[in-house]
C-alpha cells in the first residue's frame, strides 16, 4: 500500500476518460490522468498509477470527457470582437476602408483594445483555445491586459501606413515598435 509520505506532491490530478496528449502523435491514452505542479506538467499516466503516486490539492475527475491540449489562435486581432457584425457581408476592402477604419478611428483607444481582449478572451477559452498570437493596435495594452488575465499571447506590433489613434506616421509605427518614443 502506497502511502502519502511516500507519494509525491502535486496542486492538481486531472483525470479524464480520453487523454490526447501532443506526443506521441495520434495516440489517445483511456482512463488516464496528468499531474500538474505549479503549472508544468509532471506526468501523463494510467489514473489508478496516478492516484497511488501523486497527492494532489486539487483532483477534477472527468471519466466520460476527453482531455485535450489548449488550441491556439495563431492569427488574430481580438479587439475587434467589438466590431462583430459590423458589415459583415461586403468584400475585405469595401469592409475596412468604408466601415471598420472610419469606426476604429471614432472609438478605438487603450479601453477599448482591452475591453475587446476581456470578450475575446472569454470567447477562447470557453472554446477550447488557451494562446494566440495577436497583432492591432496599443501593443503595450494587449500584452498588459493579457498579462492580468494569466492568458498566453504573443503581441506583435503594428505598422501600417495611415493614422490610428495609436500613431500617425510609418516613421511613428516604426519609433513605437523600436521603443524610441
Amino acid at each position: 500500500m502506497t502511502t502519502a509520505a511516500a507519494t509525491q506532491a502535486c496542486d492538481l490530478l486531472i483525470e479524464a476518460g480520453w487523454v490526447v496528449p501532443v506526443e506521441p502523435h495520434a495516440v489517445v491514452l483511456e482512463d488516464h490522468a496528468v499531474a500538474i505542479r505549479d503549472g508544468v506538467i509532471l506526468a501523463v499516466l494510467p489514473r489508478a498509477e496516478a492516484r497511488a503516486r501523486f497527492t494532489a490539492k486539487e483532483v477534477v475527475s472527468r471519466p466520460g470527457s476527453v482531455l485535450v491540449p489548449g488550441l491556439v489562435n495563431a492569427h488574430c486581432h481580438n479587439p475587434m470582437t467589438l466590431l462583430r457584425g459590423v458589415a459583415d457581408d461586403l468584400p475585405l476592402m469595401t469592409w475596412l476602408q468604408q466601415h471598420i477604419w472610419p469606426i476604429e478611428g471614432r472609438v478605438i483607444g487603450p479601453e477599448f483594445v482591452a475591453d475587446g481582449i476581456e470578450l475575446a478572451v472569454a470567447e477562447m477559452l470557453r472554446g477550447g483555445t488557451t494562446a494566440c498570437a495577436e497583432n492591432y493596435f496599443f501593443p503595450d495594452v494587449q500584452a498588459a491586459t493579457y498579462s492580468r488575465l494569466g492568458f498566453r499571447a504573443l503581441v506583435g506590433l503594428p505598422v501600417i501606413d495611415f493614422p490610428t489613434a495609436w500613431a500617425r506616421t510609418q516613421d511613428e509605427y516604426f519609433d513605437k515598435a523600436q521603443g524610441s518614443s
